[in-house]
């Protein structure tokens, strides 16, 4: 299954036999607010469930940073009551830039389930091309999905530290906050020394839907990745570094990377070292 669908293909599917009908996955979040709960309730793409980012797509914050990977266990359980089935695809949508789908995604491939797209254009292009939305919440058949973890490769601060020195590590945060300008949430400022800035809003054109392949591909040229050059990602705290990660595939660079806990692990040590401006370091 392709990372991205698009929604003419999406709404085909959902009208297509039991056995064929993807899973959908109602994953909006925003950092302050308002939940994406509420959105849901007031409409989503019919039969999608919605699963909550800091409740589900995360474990608890703490020394692992603010949006660890989830137990494996807690992940299996919050997934077969979201309906997820082995072999079934799922299709995750949010309603900004694809960032917080991509976390859903990215977590499915690591939790072993490689039949799992984002929406291109999210809950907005749904909407604006005209198909239906409902209010009703969705009553899912419990799933069966076992999760395996493993499937998406996982860097520790060691680990992203040492490829930002032999490899590209690449930081999806805006660039202020790379830059250590600004930090509104984690314990300091700067970012890993090393590491490209690569801010996750260039993935997306002004429409909202993912750049091409060759657009991606580009950019990631631009940003210094030579090819099979070991290539990972982080943000703040793990989720729109996913982004990057997708991107990556689309871009024709599979296998990226994942510091999970992120700038906000890192900057928990202070030991660990913090460069700033906009210069790697």
């Amino acid at each position: 299954m392709r990372p991205l669908i698009s929604t003419t293909d999406l709404a085909a599917a959902l009208g297509g036999t039991d056995a064929a009908r993807p899973v959908v996955l109602d994953v909006r979040w925003r950092l302050a607010g308002p939940p994406g709960a509420d959105s849901y309730r007031e409409g989503h793409v019919p039969g999608a469930v919605f699963v909550d980012l800091d409740r589900v797509l995360a474990g608890d914050p703490g020394e692992g940073g603010r949006h660890p990977l989830p137990d494996p266990a807690d992940l299996q359980r919050d997934l077969r009551a979201a309906g997820v089935r082995t072999g079934v695809p799922v299709v995750a949508y949010d309603d900004a830039d694809g960032s917080v789908a991509a976390r859903a995604w990215w977590l499915l491939r690591w939790a072993g389930h490689d039949e799992v797209a984002v929406l291109d254009g999210g809950y907005a292009a749904w909407t604006a091309q005209g198909h239906p939305v409902s209010t009703e919440p969705a009553s899912p058949e419990p799933g069966d999905i076992t999760v395996r973890p493993g499937g998406m490769p996982v860097l520790d601060a060691d680990e992203a530290a040492a490829l930002a020195r032999d490899g590209l590590l690449l930081d999806a945060r805006a660039t202020p906050r790379y830059a250590g300008e600004t930090e509104p949430v984690d314990p300091r400022a700067g970012h890993i020394p090393g590491a490209v800035n690569a801010p996750f809003a260039g993935h997306v054109g002004e429409d909202g839907h993912w750049r091409t392949p060759e657009q991606l591909a580009a950019r990631f040229t631009e940003l210094g990745l030579r090819p099979g050059e070991p290539v990972g990602a982080y943000c703040g705290s793990g989720v729109t570094a996913s982004s990057v990660v997708l991107a990556l595939e689309l871009a024709g660079h599979p296998g990226a990377g994942l510091y999970a806990g992120s700038w906000s692990h890192w900057s928990r040590d202070p030991q660990r070292p913090a460069a700033t401006g906009t210069l790697p370091g």
